[in-house]
This record gives C-alpha cells, sequence and structure tokens, in this order.
C-alpha cells in the first residue's frame, strides 16, 4: 500500500468513527423539551426535526410525558452512508408539577411540519370528570 493509499483509508477510517462518536451522543441526548400551562391543560413541546408521525410514540404515566423518536432515513439515489451523523432513536420525557391532576387518556399530540410535537395534557375539573372538550 502506497503513502496516500494508506492515508485515504486512515482518513476513511476516522471519518467512521467520528460519525458512529456523533450518532452515539445525539442518542444520548434527551430531546429538547417546554412544559407550559394554561388553566385547561398542560402542553409539552418537543423539538424532533426531520421526524413524521410514523417516528412518534407518546406515553403519560401518571405526571411524566414521554416521547420516543425512532427515525430511519432512506438513502439518498446515487450517494452511499460514509457515516450515519443523525440519531435513529431519540428519547424525551418531561415530569409535570407535582400537583398535576391530568386526565391522561385523553391525551392528544400533534406533530407540525417543522418537527415540533405538543403534546396537549387536560387537567380533571374537582369532580374528577375532563373539563376539555378533546374533539379534532
Amino acid at each position: 500500500m502506497r503513502g496516500t493509499e494508506f492515508g485515504k483509508a486512515l482518513g476513511t477510517e476516522a471519518l467512521k468513527r467520528v460519525g458512529r462518536a456523533a450518532s452515539r451522543f445525539q442518542e444520548e441526548r434527551p430531546l429538547p423539551v417546554d412544559v407550559l400551562e394554561s388553566d385547561e391543560e398542560y402542553l409539552v413541546v418537543f423539538d424532533a426535526p426531520g421526524v413524521t408521525s410514523q417516528d412518534v410514540q407518546v406515553d403519560v404515566d401518571g405526571r411524566e410525558v414521554r416521547a420516543r423518536i425512532d427515525r430511519f432515513r432512506e438513502p439518498r439515489p446515487g450517494f452511499e452512508m460514509r457515516f450515519p451523523g443523525r440519531g435513529l432513536a431519540l428519547d424525551g420525557s418531561a415530569k409535570l408539577p407535582a400537583d398535576a391532576d391530568v386526565d391522561a387518556d385523553a391525551t392528544r399530540a400533534q406533530l407540525n411540519d417543522d418537527g415540533t410535537l405538543y403534546v396537549y395534557v387536560p387537567k380533571r375539573d374537582s369532580e374528577g370528570a375532563n373539563g376539555v372538550d378533546v374533539s379534532e
């Protein structure tokens, strides 16, 4: 193997390692999340650009809202994957306030075109019934 071939092989291997490390780092970081509150419900906002509705799973357990994003990207025609630089599995969660009394069964989620995931978690009224109309 000549010096230039060795240099190219070394450079390719270094790119692969950097790509794998970047992908693992991204997968270990939680999704950015904000929690907002109105009189009727909580709004949990996750930033997940590039996802589709098929990529998203949302779960409400007690006072915790969890989102799981499993992204799969088709290869582009005429290109080969040199290294995966975008995370394929991303998780995020948010705890609602300690005094939150939520109606998890009435929770709804909306994914916008820009990749912002809105999770609406209605509050229960004082009798324990949901006071929010959740019709689409």
